[in-house]
């Protein structure tokens, strides 16, 4: 049966990186019917907004969806598209895989870990005002089932992956009542998976335990706010944002994104890694059951990455975008 999935190219390399993925998958002939969407700044121009309703139902209705970086202006503009997409499907869950790819050098051979990140609430509700002219506030939103829900997906995914332990990421010493909450919760959840080790540290620890010793920690759970800053430092141990690929989950939709940035600086020079797009890809087929396909793209990237022939300039090579595509192809 073919399965109806929405794309979203995005802005910036958006569109560079989601083609190399439709490139991939059409020459294995996978049962996918791409289904395109508006969004980003192409959108913002057509439809006034970046992530339009009618690009939110459809999604909806396929419930399956890759997309591409979107642009968002620093303190000014446009609500971020990612932000508007992920509350209006309550798409709660991010989940960032971070593991060394094969032939990929860095000073962390043995990282192996994943993050959730509660993808809903804490700041990203993005409630600000002026206190006065001087004063800015902006409130910390934090509630029980939202910390339940991020929680208990943690260990259940723990589980479902042989995975030995969950850390609870927080700062309960200093915001005792939302961060407590959230730490609290997760203690309760825990009682339910005695199976499973659970502990938890403090946000700035957590940071510093990282590039101490990677090793050392095995699924993460925790707020928007850090989970948004941890897995972007996950990236760096693995060689950076282009090697990392996610998922943003809920009950009724699933969309799956590359972790960077639109990289406006070199969009439209066939020189971005898809890698990072190439990832996500591989994530939405292992959640589609398509799990042969899933490993057959997996394998042929770390072929490439081991026959270092044919690398972005990023990782050290001078393969183009289409190039790197096409040696992928090639193992397949």
């Amino acid at each position: 049966m073919r399965r109806k999935v929405g794309l979203l190219k995005g802005d910036g390399i958006g569109p560079e990186i989601v083609e190399s993925v439709v490139d991939i998958f059409a020459h294995m002939k996978l049962d996918i019917d791409w289904q395109e969407i508006a969004c980003g700044e192409e959108s913002l121009k057509s439809n006034n907004s970046p992530m339009p309703e009618a690009s939110i139902q459809m999604v909806k209705e396929l419930g399956v969806a890759l997309k591409g970086p979107t642009a968002t202006p620093i303190a000014k503009g446009h609500k971020s598209a990612n932000v508007t997409l992920r509350k209006k499907l309550d798409l709660f869950a991010n989940v960032r895989p971070c593991f060394r790819l094969a032939g990929i050098e860095t000073p962390f051979p043995d990282v192996d870990l994943i993050i959730l990140r509660e993808n809903t609430e804490d700041l990203y509700t993005a409630i600000e005002y002026q206190a006065s002219v001087d004063v800015m506030e902006c409130l910390k939103v934090i509630t029980r089932p939202g910390c339940e829900r991020i929680s208990r997906m943690a260990f259940e995914l723990a589980r479902k992956l042989g995975r030995k332990k969950v850390t609870c990421v927080h700062k309960a010493n200093i915001m005792k009542l939302t961060d407590g909450l959230f730490l609290n919760v997760f203690r309760e959840v825990a009682k339910d998976f005695q199976d499973i080790e659970s502990n938890d540290v403090i946000i700035d620890n957590a940071c510093m335990q990282l590039v101490r010793k990677p090793s050392q920690f095995d699924v993460l759970v925790t707020e928007n706010l850090y989970g948004d800053i941890l897995s972007d430092l996950c990236a760096g141990l693995i060689g950076g944002l282009g090697l990392a690929g996610g998922a943003n989950l809920g009950e009724k939709a699933a969309v799956f994104e590359a972790v960077h940035g639109t990289a406006p600086d070199i969009a439209g020079q066939n020189k971005a890694n898809p890698t990072a797009m190439i990832l996500s890809a591989i994530m939405m087929l292992q959640h589609l059951g398509m799990r042969e396909a899933a490993s057959s793209i997996s394998q042929a990237l770390d072929r490439v990455f081991v026959e270092k022939k044919h690398l972005t300039r990023d990782l050290g090579g001078n393969s183009s975008t289409s190039e790197f595509t096409k040696a992928i192809i090639a193992e397949l």
